[in-house]
């Protein structure tokens, strides 16, 4: 696969400002971001089991993901980044936001975990030849100013025999009702402003994105909310929020 000019960027600054503002709130549960805090237990798990299936791991093991070098690309203060190396893995922490970095290392300094956090970008990885086991795009895709480079440049970086797992929002009529008009203006589950209708990404469109990329889809799920019970769970239901992770031939 040729590589990409090098001057080319997917970041979008507006988005990278909008997020360095909540840098010091990332952490709190109850804060801007308690709504990833919530949808990470049910991320964790499908990283893990997916894994773990992958790579011949036993999933109840306590560092399950030991020896397996892993990037969290757009890693804002380390809400996934942390737990995964708690379970063993070797993890890098990328986002293009200095603030959310220097966060991002102070809760893992206080929290004693190891975790390599990089204030820079996935082309600036790519470029320098990084490569891992398992590539993390979690809620970052719609952030981005060109989806299709964006996700070639983070599967450029999985290694033969590698993964590559995206968590996104879909853009169909139900998630503008439930992902903009609810989540933000209704139940102000998370700040104005913080997506935009027109950058959601449909799985067709981020499963073209990993083909050209050099990886195979092996599984997709969606992820709902019960409000019963306060969680996210998965789901067959991929209207608004689903994951997806594909791989490389070995």
């Amino acid at each position: 696969m040729p590589i990409e000019n090098p001057d080319r960027s997917t970041v979008d600054r507006s988005e990278i400002e909008q997020f360095t503002r909540l840098a010091s709130q990332w952490w709190d549960p109850k804060g801007p971001m308690a709504t990833l805090h919530k949808f990470n237990p049910v991320r964790l798990a499908y990283i893990r089991d997916q894994a773990t299936a992958h790579f011949s791991r036993d999933p109840r093991a306590i560092t399950s993901l030991s020896g397996l070098r892993i990037l969290d690309i757009g890693c804002g203060a380390g809400i996934l980044s942390e737990p995964l190396a708690r379970m063993g893995a070797t993890m890098v922490g990328a986002d293009p936001a200095d603030a959310n970095i220097d966060a991002a290392r102070t809760h893992a300094a206080q929290s004693g975990v190891q975790v390599d956090y990089r204030a820079t970008t996935a082309e600036a990885l790519a470029d320098a030849g990084e490569r891992f086991d398992i590539v993390l795009a979690m809620e970052v895709v719609e952030h981005v100013t060109d989806v299709p480079l964006f996700v070639r440049r983070c599967a450029e970086m999985v290694k033969p025999g590698g993964l590559m797992f995206a968590a996104t929002l879909n853009r169909t009529v139900k998630s503008f009702a439930l992902a903009i008009v609810g989540a933000e203006y209704v139940l102000r589950w998370v700040p104005r402003g913080t997506h935009s209708w027109d950058k959601f990404v449909t799985p067709d469109e981020l499963d073209a994105a990993m083909a050209q990329g050099g990886l195979a889809r092996i599984d997709e799920r969606g992820v709902i909310y019960n409000p019963f019970a306060d969680q996210w769970r998965l789901s067959d239901d991929m209207d608004v929020n689903y994951m997806i992770v594909a791989a490389r031939d070995a």
